[in-house]
């Protein structure tokens, strides 16, 4: 078992070095410059040495080596830099922007999974074939639903006509349920697919048959039998949405004008400001990589028969 942590561990570190060289490369490929898109204008007044003491500052014209040696080494220290266009650590960026983010992606997470849930496992206990085609059916409407068409109809309804949450001056929570409405509809939807596709495989095998046989009823048998197993494989793809929503919901945040890792980037590519970029880019692969960690070490904790796969592989 303590083989396949540490193996674990080394490819996720193995991740996050090639989304940092990738990244770093990528950037460093981009056209324009954002020292010279902030600093080059007229209304500033600066010469030609005054830009070049300030490019010297930032390191922009070392060698492209030694930015990378440089970056990689400030990375692993903590150290993210400086943004061209605020002036201000990347770090404290970073913390500015994040805790709206992240209250926005767990409970926009919470609420996704309670929809599919309750989609999933309504649209298998109900009686009349119709309203379980029915159920089976939303989940292909929510997925195809536009978000930002989603946002502004939530703001239209309950916002203006029903007048229940303020669009002015929203109280701290207030301000939260609109958007996290918004962001769970649509990612409920591929966890309601998965667990459906699921519940329908884990009702064809033999040992739901023999607890039919035995005389329990629909319900028992998909709560005591089917569920855990069903939900289990859902893990994966849950992690893998939650990683999504912790790297920024652009579209969420833009349509109802939330300051977060997502409207940070939207700024930072707007700017070209290389140095934010490449924080989100780490710091999205980290939330990745550290969530399917997560979701991978607690295979074997909720499926023994991982468990002792691993062990003997170990």
């Amino acid at each position: 078992m303590s083989r396949y942590v540490i193996g674990r561990i080394g490819q996720a570190l193995v991740v996050l070095w090639a989304a940092f060289t990738v990244s770093f490369i990528l950037l460093q490929a981009l056209p324009g410059d954002a020292i010279l898109i902030k600093f080059l204008n007229p209304e500033l007044g600066l010469g030609p040495e005054q830009i070049a003491d300030i490019r010297a500052s930032y390191a922009a014209d070392t060698p492209l080596w030694s930015q990378y040696l440089h970056t990689i080494a400030n990375f692993l220290t903590g150290r993210f830099g400086y943004s061209v266009q605020a002036g201000v650590p990347v770090s404290a960026l970073l913390l500015a922007n994040l805790p709206p983010t992240l209250w926005l992606a767990t409970f926009g997470f919470l609420l996704a999974v309670i929809l599919a849930i309750s989609i999933s496992f309504v649209s298998v206990l109900l009686p009349l074939p119709r309203l379980r085609a029915f159920f089976h059916s939303i989940p292909s409407l929510f997925i195809s639903t536009p978000v930002f068409w989603l946002g502004i109809l939530l703001i239209q309804v309950f916002s203006f006509q029903l007048k229940l949450i303020p669009v002015i001056s929203p109280g701290p929570w207030e301000v939260l349920v609109l958007p996290v409405l918004t962001l769970a509809v649509p990612i409920s939807a591929p966890l309601a697919q998965v667990l459906m596709r699921n519940i329908d495989h884990v009702l064809t095998e033999p040992f739901v048959a023999v607890a039919r046989a035995k005389g329990a009823s629909h319900g028992w048998v998909v709560w005591k039998h089917v569920a855990k197993n069903a939900v289990l494989p859902t893990l994966t793809i849950g992690g893998i949405l939650f990683g999504e929503l912790l790297a920024g919901a652009v579209v969420t945040e833009a349509v109802f004008g939330l300051n977060g890792i997502g409207s940070l980037t939207q700024h930072a590519v707007s700017s070209q400001d290389i140095a934010v970029l490449q924080a989100l880019v780490v710091f999205s692969a980290a939330a990745f990589v550290l969530i399917n960690l997560t979701v991978d070490l607690l295979y074997p904790i909720f499926d023994p028969r991982l468990r002792i796969q691993k062990g003997a592989v170990a």
